[in-house]
């Protein structure tokens, strides 16, 4: 909303299909909950959700009428805060997903295993939009190995991560007294005397200091070929679009307006997915913003992202299993990260 007038701002971003779509193409709607920009150490939300549905308007605005029939919620939407807090609670969850069986997916993202990866995929491999997904697959157990073995030192683990973070957000920093290349080497340090994991300790040893350095000046520079460092939401629409094309077919995004998913992100990770598969079009036939609001398929994508957000428990275990992807080869031993980035 803008000001007191009640006028609506402009949607930013999206990628609208630049031609009329042709063969098979499903079209889906998308939303996240956890998202907290570059800070992705906040205690609060350490996990980030991005959720899809495969429903037509007037299918998605019957799920809504019959969840809200029994609530009293804001005219406009249904959240999951306000949904949950219900006496009935429980049994209209229960009754949610089970609805959504098969027309739905759930991406989770742990945001610290997402950390582990940039350093695997950013500092010691070349840095692509392909990486953190399937599609870099064969870098994923060093960054699981990581992740695992870093949980297990203790808070130098969290030092470490800090460190990572204050590295790669080039926003914003007075850049003429710049050490963090120092310091997230010395935070490697420390770090590295309380690794016993073999894998794990080679990816600590390996890493270079004019590597590094040299990647973060091509951040400094603005380089658009590197993937927004600090930011998981790409990923995760990478995995969330190769779900529904099963290498079969395109797929057409209806996404709540996101400010991380600019035009140009978006070309790029279009790129990066029809590189997997150079005989056809990008799985990813293009992305359009909206106002949830406006769409009740997005605002039933919003409702799901809440939920399997603040469920109790290990989400695998639980009602919300059945709309998760499998687990990644090599990512078992990684409770939160089913199909994680």
């Amino acid at each position: 909303m803008a000001g007191s007038t009640g006028a609506r701002l402009p949607l930013q971003g999206g990628l609208p299909p630049g031609e009329a779509l042709t063969g098979t193409v499903r079209e889906i709607a998308c939303d996240e909950s956890g998202f907290s920009g570059t800070n992705l150490l906040d205690p609060a939300t350490p996990v980030i959700v991005h959720a899809s549905v495969d429903l037509g308007r007037d299918e998605a605005a019957e799920l809504i009428r019959t969840l809200r029939s029994g609530f009293r919620f804001s005219p406009d939407e249904v959240k999951s805060r306000q949904f949950l807090r219900r006496r009935e609670a429980a049994e209209a969850v229960q009754w949610f997903l089970s609805a959504l069986r098969g027309r739905a997916h759930v991406h989770l993202v742990d945001k610290e295993f997402f950390l582990a990866t940039r350093v695997v995929d950013l500092l010691l491999a070349e840095p692509s939009y392909a990486a953190g997904t399937r599609l870099a697959g064969d870098r994923r157990p060093a960054a699981a190995a990581l992740h695992r073995a870093g949980r297990a030192a203790g808070p130098d683990w969290a030092a470490f991560l800090a460190a990572v973070v204050e590295m790669l957000r080039t926003k914003r920093r007075d850049r003429a007294d710049d050490r963090s290349v120092e310091r997230f080497f010395a935070a490697r340090d420390v770090l590295r005397r309380h690794v016993d994991d073999t894998r794990a300790g080679a990816v600590l040893d390996v890493l270079d200091p004019a590597r590094v350095a040299a990647v973060q000046a091509r951040l400094y520079a603005g380089d658009r070929t590197i993937p927004p460092p600090l930011e998981p939401l790409l990923p995760a629409l990478a995995e969330t679009v190769l779900h529904w094309s099963a290498g079969r077919r395109r797929v057409l995004v209806i996404h709540d307006e996101q400010s991380a998913l600019t035009e140009d992100r978006l070309r790029r990770l279009q790129a990066a997915l029809a590189a997997s598969d150079p005989a056809g079009p990008s799985p990813l036939a293009g992305l359009v913003m909206t106002d949830s609001r406006d769409d009740p398929r997005v605002q039933a994508a919003d409702l799901l992202a809440g939920v399997a957000r603040r469920m109790p428990g290990a989400p695998g275990d639980g009602p919300l299993r059945p709309l998760l992807s499998p687990p990644a080869p090599n990512a078992a031993a990684e409770p939160a990260e089913q199909e994680a980035t």
